[in-house]
C-alpha cells in the first residue's frame, strides 16, 4: 500500500471513529440520535429544504423513517409545521423556541469545543476539504449532496451587500440565507486551497 493510500485508510478510519464517538455522547441524553440529527438539520436547512423529502435525502433514510423522526420532534413541541413559501401544496417544518433551546444540551457541543481549539486556518481548510469529500460520496453513491453557498457553483456573492444570488432558484438570498444547509446544492471544484509550489533549494 503506498503513503497515499495509508493515508487515506488512515483518514476514513479517523472520520469514522470520530462519528462515533460523537454518536456516543447520545446515550442519557434527552433524544435519540436520529432526532438530534432531524433537529440540527432542520436549525441549519434554508427555508426551501426544510422538508420531509429533503431531510430523508440528508439522514440517507427512506421518507417514512424521516417522517416519524419530524412527527417525534413536533410532538415534543421542537418542530412546527407550516404550508411552503415556494409550494402552497407541501409543507416545511421551522424549528421552535423550545427546540433553539434543546439544542444548547446538544451531545455534539464536546466535538464543537474540540473542533474550536484549531487555528483558524486549519478549521478553514478543514470545512472545504469535508464538504468536498461529501459532495463526492454522495455523488458515488447516486445521492442527492447538501452544502452551503459558499461552496455552490449557483451561488454568487453580492459584492454590495452581504447577501447574493442564486441561479438555481433565480432569487437573491438575504445574508441570513447564506451558509445555511441547501438541497439543491452543487459543488464547486475551485474552492479548496491550493497547496503553495515547493521550490528547490539552490
Amino acid at each position: 500500500m503506498s503513503n497515499r493510500n495509508a493515508r487515506i485508510d488512515e483518514i476514513a478510519e479517523l472520520m469514522v471513529h470520530i462519528g462515533r464517538s460523537a454518536r456516543g455522547e447520545d446515550a442519557g441524553a434527552e433524544l435519540t440520535a436520529a432526532q438530534w440529527t432531524g433537529l440540527r438539520f432542520f436549525a441549519r436547512a434554508n427555508s426551501a429544504s426544510r422538508t420531509p423529502s429533503a431531510f430523508a435525502s440528508f439522514q440517507a433514510t427512506t421518507r417514512g423513517t424521516a417522517s416519524q423522526t419530524i412527527k417525534s420532534l413536533e410532538a415534543k413541541g421542537l418542530l412546527a409545521r407550516r404550508r411552503s413559501e415556494h409550494d402552497r401544496r407541501s409543507v416545511v417544518f421551522a424549528i421552535t423556541q423550545a427546540g433553539r433551546e434543546m439544542l444548547c444540551n446538544d451531545p455534539l457541543r464536546h466535538l464543537m469545543s474540540a473542533l474550536e481549539r484549531l487555528p483558524s486556518e486549519a478549521c478553514e481548510t478543514l470545512s472545504l476539504s469535508l464538504s468536498q469529500v461529501a459532495a463526492d460520496l454522495a455523488t458515488l453513491r447516486g445521492c442527492r449532496a447538501f452544502g452551503t453557498c459558499e461552496g455552490c457553483s449557483h451561488y454568487a456573492a453580492d459584492g454590495g451587500s452581504k447577501g447574493g444570488y442564486c441561479a438555481c432558484v433565480a432569487a437573491d438570498l438575504a445574508p441570513d440565507d447564506i451558509g445555511r444547509l441547501c438541497a439543491n446544492f452543487d459543488q464547486r471544484h475551485d474552492t479548496l486551497p491550493v497547496p503553495p509550489l515547493k521550490t528547490k533549494r539552490s
